[in-house]
């Protein structure tokens, strides 16, 4: 076979081409994006009910919903949150369910639900993922100078009708969120004296309405040959007909709308307003479907804008502009691997050519880096998968190991023609020798990642791009090896492999150290106990705690005030504004003042929403460097106000932007609510000791029970004796204070609710309800006081609820000194087991804990399995190789000391980190994450290849070759010492720019790197030392029970 191979160069030459062909093909059609896309697990069911508050929400909506829900097969957890106006219940699934399925289940769940209160959306359902966050941001705003005077409060619809659509069209575009201004609405503000005048009430002309405004089908109707479809128009088409409507006949008169109330097309109340960079304006989020190529979006969205701007925006007086994506960050973290890996295969060839000295030989032996790297690409597309960081780190790490194939091949070649035969003879014979040994150590490294199939968390889909890409490479590399090589090296001129592959004095030297380390038993035993003694102190010394999934930070912040329960929109407007004043000034758009505050860095962008909740910012620095001041000085201002809590963090990638791959979550969970909010009161406190500074965010964003609430409480003897029950009761109060829905009126084919109000207090107040008089059917007018007690309570702003339980959630963040591990330990022994150690937790009251620590113990519990998983399969294929159960495990003993080197390496590399911080230039820090722990892993399979070479050879030389064992041993080390020596230096030189080069997104690979090359760098110092070693004792006592056996 490999005789007409090695014949046939022009047949392998195409082969390759096409190859390479189909590859590039593939890389420039595969979509690009900065993580792969994460499973979706999370389903959200959100309900709108306009003013209604959380109380009632939580017993209409909440518990008729979960009631239903609670049933779902596979559900893992149910979390429902109740606000003002609004519900969202999230179902979390376990990973790998059939997430369609699953959908249907949830909507035929919800169509159980017998009725909802009048005025309540029919609920919407979405899948969600980390990777489905929002990746760009838009505003739209007014001219500058606002040359039409534009109200953006109203514009609200126009941006849903006409700009929404143009955008959610664009095509991999999957999601556009608009916020700020508010949705039109009919008004109708009743003049309550005129009601009164009348004798009429709210509920009447409520009635008078709803039985005019609607259409009723009639059917059909023949004529002779012609059939008529039959209707009753009754619906309002304009404000006249509106204000025409008859309320009530009496005699000759009529009663007409207009002569009770003015109607007038307007907006719903304001409950949020956009900021950027201190100008009103219409926020507009883009969310990107799965597997679509961000980078093409962007260009197609900015396009797209353009158009906006020119038919549509520009003529009206307004603009849209972009204003913080995270594609630039994307952008910069591919490019930057990109770079890497470019440098990593230019020093890789370097390398090989130091040794080689021969340009063609090199040229041979680095043909495998550019076909390898394509068949990579096209491995990723056809299984479905994208151009990312993570993918393009797994070509990289590739790309040394693509070449140690090609290193065996030449040198046995070489060593054929040493011997005297031709050109063809021997590139044949120099490959069908070794074939195998490349055959194992192939398959070795491929099926380590068979086991990451099983991996389900966020941690193994993440790892399944490396997997596939290393396995493309390193598998295409085994076939460059043994048709591409062997044919190119039949057209080589015999000196000049022989040049490039002589053994030198290095060879020569490291053999005699072998020799004489193997010549006495105290040296042996010495040395078998140093390097398995070290071993073992590092595993013991330097292992550090672990971490979930690295954040993948940008260079922005989101940073929120929560504000205490009871503040109104006009409270959080003013502090806004003192906000804003404070730190506009460091914007392009603002001038520094002369005593500017040190503490806070230029911004090139500051976005704002504002809602009676608290104030929620993205903020992104003009310098990157500058994030985490940019962080304290925000932190530290919100601060500055009374009551207010702040929490800051970067903006994540990975997960969102709450902390959420270091968020410890701490779940406090009971029925009486002013016991949760006591303990979690304590619990935050007790967090404040425990760490220094953390950031810690709360569900709801108070901790007390401080939300004023009016209750009114009907005298239901005197009001059945007026007449009046809880709906027309409840109906007067609502529509002549806040407003209450009445029905809806089309406008262009656009649903525009109509609501009723007061005339004569469009901002209601306290007073304005005490003041408040009902009018009865029998005419009376009679003050809200005589019918009803109103009392002043105080509730919760938020009611939220885990598993049908009341539950508060503590988001506890440590600071980047205490990994999560710890963390997570100190939060169990130091919060948990300390209040209740104190009796500070009431009975009836559960503390549990949740989230990143969940996810960070079921993933580590399932690597543990796989890893278990891999050294089996690896040991399995010694043994199918060598057949012999004997020599597996004296190879597979670089696998744990190779992992050691790892964690040695992690820890330079930290210390490096460290001393860099010390020294003022930046420093950082390299976590033992999810992402990190797959680079033990990847060692399984590879530091095991130099191994299989020297056991080979060995037993060759002691079988075929009549060596002594330690001749055996020591010609074995000598003899492959160069091609080790190559093969682990082009490795190395090929992962270091990933390592040591700086920028975006090297946080997500860099620890993947630095395991792999201290492993690689650790397990070859162990093949050289330790290896010989154990390999002489088994050798010797192979060569005894033969000697006896032939004495026998």
């Amino acid at each position: 076979m490999f005789h007409a191979i090695t014949r046939h160069g022009i047949l392998v030459t195409v082969a390759l081409l096409i190859l390479c062909l189909l590859g590039t093909m593939a890389a420039l059609r595969i979509p690009v994006q900065m993580i792969p896309d994460l499973e979706t697990r999370t389903i959200t069911v959100e309900t709108q009910w306009p003013g209604a508050t959380p109380q009632d929400i939580e017993k209409e909506i909440l518990v008729e919903q979960e009631e239903f829900l609670r049933n779902l097969p596979n559900l893992e957890r149910i979390t429902s949150v109740a606000g003002t106006g609004w519900a969202e219940i999230e179902l979390d699934f376990p990973f790998g369910v059939d997430l369609n399925e699953t959908l249907i289940r949830v909507n035929n769940a919800l169509t159980q639900v017998s009725g909802y209160p009048e005025n309540v959306d029919q609920p919407s359902v979405n899948a969600t993922s980390f990777s489905a966050n929002a990746f760009m941001h838009l505003a739209v705003s007014p001219l500058d100078g606002n040359p039409r005077n534009l109200d953006m409060d109203m514009l609200r619809d126009y941006i849903e009708d006409t700009v929404r659509p143009r955008l959610s069209a664009v095509n991999g575009v999957a999601q556009v969120d608009v916020r700020g201004g508010a949705a039109r609405q009919v008004q109708v503000r009743l003049y309550p004296e005129r009601l009164a005048l009348n004798g009429l009430t709210p509920a009447t002309v409520r009635d008078a309405l709803r039985a005019r405004n609607s259409d009723v089908s009639g059917g059909e109707i023949d004529s002779g040959k012609r059939r008529f479809l039959l209707r009753t128009v009754g619906r309002f088409e304009s404000l006249d007909e509106v204000r025409q409507l008859v309320v009530e006949r009496r005699g000759d008169s009529l009663i007409r709308l207009q002569d009770l109330a003015d109607v007038t097309l307007d907006h719903a109340r304001i409950s949020q307003r956009s900021y950027v960079n201190g100008a009103p304006v219409i926020s507009l989020a883009v969310r990107r479907e799965s597997g679509s190529n961000v980078i093409a979006i962007k260009d197609a969205m900015l396009a797209e804008m353009a158009l906006l701007n020119q038919e549509l925006l520009n003529p009206q007086g307004m603009q849209i502009k972009l204003n913080s994506d995270d594609v630039v960050y994307v952008r910069d973290s591919v490019f930057n691997v990109w770079k890497n890996l470019i440098l990593g295969a230019l020093l890789a060839s370097l390398i090989m050519y130091l040794f080689l000295r021969s340009w063609r030989v090199t040229l041979i032996g680095v043909l495998g880096i550019p076909v390898c790297t394509i068949a990579a690409f096209l491995g990723l597309m056809l299984t479905g998968r994208t151009i990312n960081v993570i993918s393009l780190a797994g070509v990289a790490f590739a790309i040394g190991m693509t070449l140690d194939n090609s290193i065996v091949v030449l040198e046995s070649i070489e060593l054929e023609r040493r011997r005297g035969m031709d050109r063809l003879r021997a590139a044949v014979a120099g490959v069908s020798k070794v074939w195998p040994a490349i055959l194992a150590s192939t398959l070795t490294t491929v099926m380590v990642f068979l086991p990451v199939m099983f991996i389900q968390e966020e941690a193994g889909q993440l790892y399944s791009d490396i997997a596939i890409a290393i396995t493309s490479a390193i598998l295409v590399s085994m076939l460059v090896a043994i048709t591409a090589v062997p044919a190119a090296c039949a057209r080589l001129r015999g000196d000049e492999l022989a040049q490039a592959s002589g053994n030198g004095r290095l060879a020569g030297r490291c053999a005699d150290l072998v020799g004489w380390l193997l010549a006495s038993a105290r040296r042996r035993a010495l040395c078998a106990a140093t390097v398995i003694g070290g071993s073992l102190l590092i595993v013991l010394t330097l292992t550090p705690p672990a971490e979930y999934l690295p954040e993948g930070e940008e260079a922005k912040t989101f940073a929120m005030m929560n504000a205490p329960p009871g503040y109104n929109l006009a409270s959080m407007q003013k502090i806004a504004e003192q906000v804003q004043a404070h730190f506009l000034p460091y914007t392009p758009a603002g001038t520094a003042p002369e005593e500017a505050d040190a503490a806070v860095p230029p911004i090139a962008t500051l976005m704002m929403n504002v809602s009676t909740e608290g104030l929620w910012t993205v903020v992104v620095p003009r310098d990157p460097a500058d994030i985490e001041a940019l962080m304290a000085a925000l932190v530290e201002h919100f601060r500055t106000y009374p009551g207010m809590r702040a929490f800051a963090t970067r903006g994540s990638i990975i997960s969102s932007n709450d902390g959420g791959t270091r968020s410890i979550n701490l779940d406090i969970s009971g029925p009486d609510l002013a016991s949760l909010f006591d303990v979690a009161r304590l619990a935050y406190d007790r967090a404040g000791e425990i760490f220094d500074n953390p950031s810690i965010q709360t569900q709801p964003s108070s901790l007390s029970l401080a939300q004023p609430l009016l209750q009114v409480y009907p005298d239901w003897e005197r009001a059945a004796e007026l007449g009046l029950d809880a709906d027309r009761i409840g109906f007067a109060v609502s529509a002549l204070t806040d407003g209450s829905y009445v029905g809806e009126f089309f406008q262009d084919d656009d649903k525009v609710d109509i609501y009723f109000y007061n005339a004569m207090a469009l901002q209601p107040d306290l007073q304005t309800l005490r003041g408040l008089t009902l009018y009865t059917p029998s005419g009376q007018v009679l003050p809200l006081s005589s019918l009803a007690r109103i009392e002043e309570a105080v509730d919760t702003s938020m009611v939220r609820r885990v598993d049908g339980r009341r539950t508060l959630t503590l988001n506890i963040i440590p600071p980047r000194s205490v990994p999560l591990e710890a963390g997570v330990e100190q939060v169990r022994t130091e919060l948990v087991e300390y209040l209740r150690a104190e009796g500070q937790v009431p009975l009836g009251v559960s503390l549990s804990i949740s989230g990143a620590a969940d996810q960070l113990d079921a993933t580590r519990e399932s690597l543990s399995s796989n890893y278990l998983a891999a050294l089996l399969i690896v040991f399995l294929l010694l043994v199918a190789i060598f057949r012999h159960w004997g020599y597996p495990l004296l190879i597979m003993i670089s696998i744990p000391l190779g992992m050691a080197g790892g964690l040695a390496g992690l820890a330079l590399l930290n210390l490096a980190g460290s001393a860099l911080a010390a020294a003022g230039l930046g420093g950082f820090s390299q976590p033992l994450d999810m992402i990190t722990m797959l680079g033990f892993l990847i060692l399984m399979g590879t530091v095991v290849n130099n191994p299989i070479l020297i056991v080979d050879r060995a037993i060759d030389n002691l079988d075929h070759q009549g060596m002594t064992p330690i001749e055996a041993v020591r010609e074995a080390v000598e003899a492959r010492l160069r091609p080790i020596a190559i093969s682990t230096l082009t490795t190395l030189c090929g992962i270091a720019p990933l390592v040591f080069l700086p920028g975006a997104g090297t946080e997500l690979y860099r620890g993947v790197g630095v395991i792999v090359m201290a492993g690689i760098l650790g397990a070859t110092l162990v093949t050289l030392t330790l290896l010989p070693v154990m390999l002489h004792g088994v050798l010797s006592r192979r060569s005894r029970h033969q000697t006896e056996g032939t004495a026998g």
